[in-house]
């Protein structure tokens, strides 16, 4: 099992960070917009009153403003490192089914014999000092262009499921319709700052075409970054192609636009499949992001350090993939460690221990300066509740202490990867809201720190009508569209709603709301032949 699997088949705590003081609220904070006529009415005691219409405008990405944290010694990491290049010297890895991907290696000095690649130590490493640590993926609107690495932070969409899921047509295979619904709330919400890829199948479109509708959606029906596809490698060239027709051939060559999510066959193979579409994207100047998916106790080992030693290895070869068919080419070190239930044998998601894991993994990147992508909003949950929220979280605060740069599956994730969920999308963007402002850490400067407050508010008096709260109130404290705060009275006559019941009701009122960002016409007409020629020229595939 693999997030390609439903395509396939149907710096450290102790870091230096900038003073507070010197933060902005750009990349941290949101503004809203709102009608003149929303600006003059004001509630008793001169409170402006929240007009719910009024739009919120998030940041094209988020600078984090507190540090990464530290699980591992230095001797542990050591260990662990010793032993990545162990796996490496002494078992290697098979590349099947792409010679030339043998070849380049066999070039670089690597030991290859059949299909079996080993390295002596530290040549993988080497190998991937030319890999850039930070690079920009560009939208199609410059204001939405994120930064990916270092002290950056992107959240995008769940990746990947077969199925979708909401509270009023229950479980169910996802359409092209269901498709183009996630990007559209993905481009509404303020808080998710990328498009994201297969955020479920589009199941009513033949296999090999399916491809080509999913990427024209998110040109057309977002104007944020986006993912293309990687199922085959003439798919991934048909995404480069139309990331060529909407930025400009020689834009692309010198810029990443686009970028494709590629799975390892774990335990130690990586397939022709994959590798061709490494070396696709690399070609091309466009990022490949590198992901193992380790179950452990099927797919790695059952303890923790050996499944992110196998990780590490597997990772680093891909990465490297990329760096010999094209030096300097954007890459990201991805990881996706997951536990299994020992009795059943079915896969477990957002449980402790690949969450501790990804604090490691996130140690282990920085010392390779490669940007990251780890964790996510991973649960087994069936239904958008407690157990989902629970286990969601547990992984997502993983990936924000552990340094990830790249938050792939940040919302929508549901049953164990196999359903995107409407209202369980809502719920995971929220949260992610709320992780902006806890990203922004504690701002120090004379506004902050309220001395006038202090002097203005008597001893035993209150603040709430203080001068320094009504110049702070409406960006002291994020503001959740989805939890009730209301008294218990309040709630219980107004229908005692639960948060997927709230949910439910923000994605329809976000998809009746939503506006198309403008698009050149000539540009989209050139898109939208470029697929009808594509698809005219094969027959349909449903396998």
């Amino acid at each position: 099992m693999t997030e390609n699997t439903t395509m396939n088949n149907a710096e450290t705590a102790t870091q230096e960070l900038p003073s507070s003081s010197n933060a902005t609220t750009a990349t941290t904070g949101p503004t809203t917009e709102a009608t003149p006529e929303h600006k003059k009415h004001r509630r008793a005691g001169g409170r402006e009153r929240r007009d719910p219409k009024a739009k919120i405008i998030g940041p094209a990405y988020i600078t984090r403003n507190i540090p990464t944290y530290d699980v591992l010694s230095e001797e542990n990491l050591l260990k662990i490192e010793a032993t990545v290049e162990r796996i490496l010297a002494e078992v290697g890895l098979d590349i099947r089914d792409d010679d030339e991907c043998l070849a380049l290696f066999r070039k670089a000095g690597a030991k290859v014999k059949g299909m079996r690649v080993t390295f002596e130590p530290g040549h993988v490493r080497e190998i991937l000092k030319t890999a850039p640590r930070e690079f920009t993926q560009h939208a199609r609107n410059p204001a939405r262009s994120v930064q990916i690495g270092g002290r950056n932070v992107v959240f995008a969409p769940s990746y990947g499921s077969p199925f979708v899921m909401d509270l009023d047509r229950g479980r169910r295979y996802g359409t092209l319709d269901d498709f183009q619904n996630f990007i559209k709330l993905a481009y509404a919400s303020p808080w998710l700052h990328h498009s994201g890829g297969t955020v479920c199948e589009p199941t009513d479109v033949p296999v090999n075409k399916r491809h080509l509708d999913m990427v024209y959606a998110h040109m057309r029906y977002s104007d944020k970054a986006f993912l293309g596809s990687i199922t085959t490698v003439e798919r991934a060239d048909d995404s480069v192609d139309m990331a060529r027709i909407l930025f400009g051939r020689d834009f692309v060559d010198q810029n990443c636009v686009i970028m494709g999510n590629v799975n390892v066959n774990s335990p130690l193979l990586w397939d022709g499949t994959a590798t061709k579409v490494i070396r696709a994207y690399a070609r091309a100047n466009q990022a490949a992001v590198i992901v193992p998916f380790i179950l452990g106790g099927a797919m790695g080992p059952v303890t923790n350090a050996g499944a992110i030693a196998q990780a590490v290895a597997e990772t680093m070869v891909g990465c490297a993939i990329s760096q010999l068919e094209r030096p300097g080419a954007p890459v990201i070190f991805g990881n996706f460690l997951s536990s299994m239930s020992l009795r059943s044998g079915s896969p477990t998601f957002g449980t402790p221990e690949p969450a501790i894991g990804s604090m490691v993994i996130g140690q282990l990147a920085r010392r390779l300066n490669l940007p990251l992508r780890c964790a996510g909003s991973f649960t087994t949950s069936k239904l958008p509740d407690g157990q989902a929220m629970q286990e969601s979280v547990m992984s997502m605060l993983s990936a924000i202490h552990c340094g990830a740069n790249f938050l792939l599956h940040s919302a929508g994730f549901l049953d164990g990867l196999l359903s995107m969920s409407y209202e369980k999308f809502m719920m995971d963007a929220d949260f992610c809201g709320a992780l902006h402002s806890y990203l922004a850490g504690v701002v120090v400067d004379d506004n902050t720190l309220a001395m006038d407050a202090f002097k203005e508010v008597t001893p035993g008096g209150h603040f709430l009508g203080s001068a320094h709260t009504m110049a702070n109130y409406t960006t002291a404290f994020y503001d959740s569209t989805i939890s009730d705060n209301t008294p218990f009275e309040s709630w219980n006559e107004s229908g005692r709603t639960d948060s997927a019941q709230r949910a439910n009701t923000r994605w329809k009122t976000a998809l009746a709301e939503y506006e198309t960002p403008p698009m050149d016409v000539a540009t989209d007409e050139a898109l939208k032949d470029f697929v009808a020629r594509k698809k005219g020229s094969m027959s349909d595939q449903w396998y």
